[in-house]
This record gives structure tokens, C-alpha cells and sequence, in this order.
């Protein structure tokens, strides 16, 4: 469930039989993106929900997201993710461990630092109306993946019509779960120092290391 966590919060998927290279979709993602893009650092609040209607699932938790250019530290109620764009580190505070593994910038998983140029490779999008999501006018937008394998085969954005900022996105499965993810609150231009986004074992007495490389 924790790796569902980390993949749902990195890819951004869809599967829609109307799905095309939608234009408007196309210019209203770009508009996001350079927005993204001009920011130089940025801390970012967020809810979670996995629902599952036929499983009866329902569960909630919040969680916070720093990114800095490739680097970017997730931190969930169960485990932080450090990533400085060569390195990544999975710490599990109750089991007192940390995982170290490389980072594939060409693995099929996407970096949260790069969230908001995710449509740019493997998906088409499909502008479907201005909504009203959480009080903020938005624009929806689907994207969809363009392997018949991806692992979730639906993504639905909600982008801020008035300042392309991400209000949500909700991800669904083929296994009926579906995980959306709302940003409560966000801070640009953050300062953030480089070593927020490496892992050091000496400020956690007890840890166990496990290096994957």
C-alpha cells in the first residue's frame, strides 16, 4: 500500500474512449507547466483519499511535499521520501530502517518535481469543462495514458482557471481504487537549502540502512 501511495502521488493516468491531443487541453497544460517552472522552490500541503466503492475503502491522511528544481522530500504519515535527482531514500520512522536505492530518471514512475510535465510523455488529454472544485473555478482536464498496460487508467486534473496552480487530480486503477489528491496549501518560491533532500543516517540514532544499489 505505501509504494501505491508514492506511484499514485508520481503518475498521473487516464483511460477515456474520446481521448485525443485535445489543443485546448494541450494550452491550458502548458500554461501550467511554465507556471511550475518559473518557480525556483516550492512547499506544498496536501489531503489524500483512497476510496474503493466495492471494497468499501475509505482512507484519509495528509502530507507535505518540498521540491527544488529535480530534488524534492515527500514526507506521509508512515514514511519519507528524499530524493536529490541521482539518489533516493524511502525512510520508515516505526521500523527504525532507510532504503537507499538509485533513481532511473527513465523508469516509468515520474518525479513529483516534475508532476507538472507529466502530460508531455505518454498520455493524451482532453479538456472537459470549468468546474467548480473546492470552492476554486477550475479547468478539468483527463489524461490518458497511451499504454493499454499502465497501471491506472484514468487521471483527472483540476487546474486553477485564474492562476494554473493544481487544485487536485484523482487517479483510478483497474482494481476499482481511486486516489485523489488535493493541494491545501501551497508556498512559492520557498527557501529551501540542498541538504534538505539528502538523507542523513548520523541525525537518526538506531537506523538501519539497507543500500539497494
Amino acid at each position: 500500500m505505501k509504494n501505491l501511495i508514492f506511484a499514485g502521488f508520481c503518475l498521473l493516468l487516464t483511460v477515456n474512449v474520446f481521448a485525443q491531443y485535445d489543443p485546448k487541453a494541450l494550452e491550458i497544460l502548458e500554461a501550467m507547466s511554465k507556471k511550475y517552472k518559473s518557480i525556483p522552490a516550492f512547499e506544498a500541503n496536501f489531503s489524500y483519499v483512497l476510496t474503493n466503492d466495492v471494497e468499501k475503502v475509505n482512507e484519509e491522511f495528509k502530507g507535505k511535499l518540498t521540491v527544488k528544481g529535480d530534488k524534492f522530500r515527500m514526507v506521509l504519515p508512515e514514511q519519507e521520501v528524499i530524493n536529490n535527482g541521482a539518489t533516493i531514500w524511502t525512510y520508515l520512522p516505526e521500523a527504525k530502517e532507510v532504503n537507499i536505492d538509485n533513481y532511473d530518471k527513465n523508469s516509468d514512475d515520474v518525479n513529483p518535481s516534475k508532476i507538472y510535465e507529466i502530460y508531455k510523455k505518454g498520455f493524451k488529454y482532453l479538456y472537459l469543462q470549468d468546474k467548480t472544485e473546492g470552492g476554486v473555478l477550475c479547468e478539468e482536464i483527463d489524461l490518458v495514458p497511451e499504454k493499454k498496460d499502465a497501471q491506472y487508467f484514468k487521471v483527472k486534473m483540476f487546474i486553477n482557471k485564474k492562476d494554473k496552480n493544481i487544485q487536485s487530480w484523482t487517479m483510478f486503477d483497474k482494481g476499482g481504487n481511486k486516489y485523489k489528491y488535493t493541494i491545501t496549501k501551497f508556498v512559492p518560491n520557498a527557501k529551501v537549502e540542498d541538504n534538505l533532500f539528502t538523507f542523513d543516517p548520523k541525525k537518526y540514532p538506531g537506523v538501519e540502512v539497507i543500500d539497494l544499489r
